[in-house]
């Protein structure tokens, strides 16, 4: 069976790993909107009894999942065999419990929707706090991959010395791992969201670790209060000026200037979704668990 991958959504250097590494074919796809912002479709290439994979990263994912469902609808009803969905970036998984009564559960209606119209799913560090695993939310075959052993070279390689921070106790098991990997120390700091926008940091003592380089860690900066908030405890403390790393660059609105501006040292993030800040390249190691699987 012959593999065509097409890219919709994700970063260049992403998907340019997966294609060079991966025995595959590009495929032609044409995706664009009508006058009045329906979607129109259409597929260049021949997919008939094909296995044919979808590369698209889900921020703002609200205009990308229609056409992306229209894509993989098209494959099928033009004879694919199989159709996949590498989602560098997985949108719809923090909101998996129902806070307030009359709350949607999204995460579970996106991974019901997305089932509808793919055979499989691979993804990138969700965010799996509630949730043991996507097979709670998916009913297709789901693979996790994750950014740990990427982001512990890049701070071995770029970072001596450091103090490892993680911003809350749901990053404490990610954080131990990346700290156990660099071989540096590490502290967990006390989050209480306020709201949307509104976070309260509090951090155990680290007067010991006053020569060391902050690296504060978390997997994905949205609004990135919870950075900010971080980075004012450290300037105030008198600590080094921070690393900020984060595994998906989502930053909303005037979030990455408001970063920049707060006194960080440098912002780096994994490839999932392209930014500015990107310095960290995850596709390669996508490429690699997909050719080990994809005969299997």
């Amino acid at each position: 069976m012959n593999t065509l991958i097409f890219t919709l959504y994700s970063s260049s250097t992403f998907s340019q790993n997966i294609v060079k590494q991966v025995p595959c074919k590009p495929g032609s796809i044409e995706i664009r909107s009508f006058p009045d912002d329906e979607s129109y479709i259409k597929i260049n290439s021949d997919v008939k009894n094909q296995r044919v994979i979808f590369i698209a990263t889900l921020d703002r994912p609200n205009d990308k999942l229609v056409p992306l469902i229209f894509a993989a609808e098209t494959a099928r009803a033009l004879g694919a065999s199989e159709i996949g969905l590498i989602a560098p970036y997985l949108a719809y998984m923090r909101q998996d419990k129902q806070f307030e009564e009359g709350e949607g559960i999204t995460s579970k209606f996106c991974g019901k929707m997305l089932s509808n119209y793919f055979n499989w799913i691979l993804t990138i560090d969700p965010h799996l706090h509630r949730y043991h695993s996507l097979n709670e939310i998916y009913s297709i075959p789901s693979h996790v991959l994750h950014a740990t052993i990427q982001i512990s070279n890049w701070i071995m390689s770029n970072i001596p010395d450091c103090l490892i921070i993680g911003p809350d106790q749901e990053s404490a098991q990610w954080v131990t791992e990346i700290a156990k990997m660099v071989q540096a120390p590490f502290v967990i700091l006390e989050k209480r969201r306020k709201g949307d926008k509104e976070v309260e940091i509090s951090m155990p003592s680290i007067d010991k670790y006053k020569n060391l380089t902050p690296v504060v860690l978390d997997d994905i900066v949205s609004t990135a209060k919870t950075m900010i908030e971080t980075v004012k405890l450290l300037k105030n403390l008198k600590m080094k000026s921070p690393i900020c790393i984060a595994v998906h660059a989502v930053f909303a609105e005037d979030a990455y200037s408001e970063l920049m501006n707060s006194g960080v040292a440098k912002i780096a993030t994994c490839n999932t979704i392209e930014h500015p800040s990107n310095m960290i390249d995850v596709g390669e190691a996508v490429a690699r668990y997909f050719s080990a699987t994809m005969n299997n």
